[in-house]
């Protein structure tokens, strides 16, 4: 794919990438709550807005980047690499952020890099797209960033995702964080953040 025919990323690449930024810090600064895009992207369908944007604010010619199905999304990995300059990885493991396009057939959680003991920071951080960010499963999550407790049930998830996530957060500070995105909307769930019943 030529330059010519790429989709344009942010229309103001500094301002808009600091207000995505700051948008993806506050969803995960108060997990399970819907935040919407300030500046969403156009990348090639049928990646949404809002997975274009956190990509865009967040990697970089030095994070690796894993996609579920990259043949599913023809050209984005082109759009990735033109706009950011990011490198694929062929295993979810050797990944800094993932993108998961069909979220009924992603791996497990365990599948990802979880850190070290030493440099729990160096875990993956994927993004999930989902048809909506309401209508599944309704969870019960607590932890830091919520007062009490919270109802959060994003939709189109695998039945084994809650065991995924307890299993997740009984490693923290080991664990990844996920980002749910759906049109121009996101929501966050990191390592520390629990499931209750």
């Amino acid at each position: 794919m030529s330059t010519e025919t790429l989709a344009p990323g942010f229309a103001d690449p500094v301002l808009d990438a600091q207000r995505v930024f700051r948008a993806v810090l506050d969803a995960m600064a108060r997990p399970g709550t819907i935040i919407e895009i300030p500046s969403p992207s156009t990348p090639p369908e049928p990646v949404m807005p809002a997975v274009g944007a956190v990509l865009l604010s967040l990697a970089d010619h030095e994070t690796p980047v894993w996609i579920d199905h990259e043949s599913k999304a023809p050209g984005f990995s082109a759009w990735l690499g033109f706009h950011c300059g990011s490198r694929l990885v062929s295993e979810p493991g050797q990944a800094m952020f993932a993108l998961v396009i069909d979220a009924a057939t992603m791996p497990p959680l365990s599948a990802f890099e979880p850190g070290s003991e030493e440099y729990p920071d160096r875990s993956a951080t994927i993004i999930v797209q989902v048809p909506s960010l309401t209508g599944g499963e309704g969870w019960t999550i607590t932890g830091p960033g919520i007062r009490d407790r919270i109802a959060f049930g994003p939709a189109g998830l695998p039945a084994a995702f809650k065991d995924w996530i307890v299993e997740n957060n009984a490693h923290f500070p080991q664990g990844v964080d996920l980002i749910f995105a759906s049109g121009n909307r996101i929501a966050a769930l990191p390592r520390s953040t629990r499931l209750k019943g």
